[in-house]
């Protein structure tokens, strides 16, 4: 997963905050020092929620000119990389809201697991460091093509912790969901991913499983919590003695579908995109500073 992932506070300041209001020019710097800290991650993010190159660019835009309305909401010890994908996460919802609303649609879940299907990629059964390059770089074109197919419910949690490296509890704070409910979700958008991953990818015969069907659910569940946890690396924490060769080639193909996520992550923000949100930031506090300090503003109080 991406070096340097964030581990904020999501706590909102409390009305005796002594944070600066959105006004005060050094807000108007830093959320500008934010274009290129996290621009280029945030820019990689909205390219996945967004189907559309132009709506990505008009929400990273959105979400900076939110960040410097908010700026004396947010808390200096807590990291705004998560401050910042939060007004994202909660950004596409209402703009996915307003086109017609969150497609629910569920493939069954009896449908994305492994268990009946007596193919696995050659890519997974090949021993460790002898795949085929070319084929292990169109299984991972394969999966970044399809998380903008994935189910707007489904999609939102899968990139906020697989691209950007959140934790669940981060991930489940910015999308005001349960715990247990941003995990179900994942587990789903992760089989779903792996199906279309393999669906067009060479295929060997599986190899015949060794324990009873229960045994190996329990196996896919504890590699499931396993990557809720971490990245790869973390997702790898499964007694690989209790392992059979069939649940590890399936499991080597859930680490291709985070890999194929995490490496998503990364990338540049458009140098005209940069320009364009800085001169937002600019005229922004340019018209708030005309207009002078607000009266009678109400303290902000926190809020989960």
């Amino acid at each position: 997963m991406p070096v340097g992932r964030p581990q904020p506070n999501m706590r909102e300041p409390t009305s005796g905050s002594s944070r600066p209001t959105s006004t005060a020019p050094d807000a108007a710097r830093a959320v500008a020092s934010l274009v290129d800290s996290h621009g280029p991650r945030l820019h990689a993010l909205a390219l996945r929620l967004c189907r559309h190159r132009a709506d990505a660019e008009d929400m990273v835009q959105d979400v900076f000119l939110q960040a410097l309305r908010k700026w004396h909401t947010f808390r200096g010890e807590s990291d705004p990389g998560t401050w910042l994908y939060t007004i994202a996460a909660r950004t596409c919802k209402a703009r996915t809201r307003r086109k017609g609303g969150i497609d629910k649609r569920q493939v069954p879940m009896s449908q994305l697991m492994p268990w009946s299907e007596t193919t696995v990629m050659e890519a997974a059964a090949a021993p460790e460091g002898r795949e085929d390059p070319a084929e292990k770089k169109e299984a991972l074109a394969r999966v970044q093509e399809q998380i903008a197919r994935l189910p707007e419910h489904l999609r939102l949690p899968l990139v906020l912790k697989e691209v950007l490296g959140m934790s669940v509890e981060d991930a489940a704070a910015a999308l005001g969901l349960e715990e247990n409910t941003i995990k179900t979700r994942l587990h789903r958008a992760r089989l779903a991913l792996r199906k279309a991953m393999t669906a067009k990818a060479s295929r060997v015969s599986a190899p015949a499983p060794i324990y009873e069907k229960q045994v190996c659910l329990d196996l896919l569940k504890a590699k499931m919590e396993a990557m809720d946890r971490g990245g790869i690396a973390a997702g790898q924490r499964v007694p690989q003695a209790e392992v059979c060769a069939r649940c590890r080639a399936v499991f080597r193909e859930l680490d291709m579908v985070q890999d194929a996520c995490s490496q998503m992550g990364q990338g540049d923000m458009p140098a005209p995109l940069r320009a364009k949100i800085l001169d937002a930031l600019r005229t922004r506090e340019d018209t708030e500073r005309a207009s002078g300090p607000r009266r009678g503003r109400r303290p902000v109080r926190a809020h989960r």
